[in-house]
C-alpha cells in the first residue's frame, strides 16, 4: 500500500538540484514570511537575480544569509 502523502507546504524537501529559488521558496526555507523575504531582497540583505521579469534567489544565498546573521554582532535591546 502507498504511504499517505503530506502536502508539499507541510514539510518542503529541499531539492539540491534547484539552483534558483522563488522568493516564496526561500522564505519557506528561512521560516519567514513572504513579505519579510521581499524586504530583505530589496534591501540587498539576501542576494537575488532577475531572469527576464522574474526575481529569483540563488539557492546558496540562503545559507550565506544565515551565516551573515550568525556573525553579526548582537544588537542592544
Amino acid at each position: 500500500m502507498d504511504e499517505p502523502r503530506t502536502p508539499a507546504t507541510a514539510l518542503e524537501r529541499h531539492d539540491p538540484a534547484l539552483v534558483l529559488l522563488t522568493v516564496e521558496e526561500a522564505a519557506r526555507r528561512l521560516r519567514i514570511g513572504r513579505t519579510t523575504c521581499f524586504r530583505l531582497v530589496l534591501a540587498g540583505e539576501i542576494e537575488s537575480v532577475t531572469v527576464g521579469r522574474l526575481r529569483r534567489i540563488p539557492a546558496d544565498a540562503v545559507p550565506a544569509y544565515v551565516a551573515k546573521l550568525r556573525h553579526r554582532p548582537a544588537q542592544a535591546a
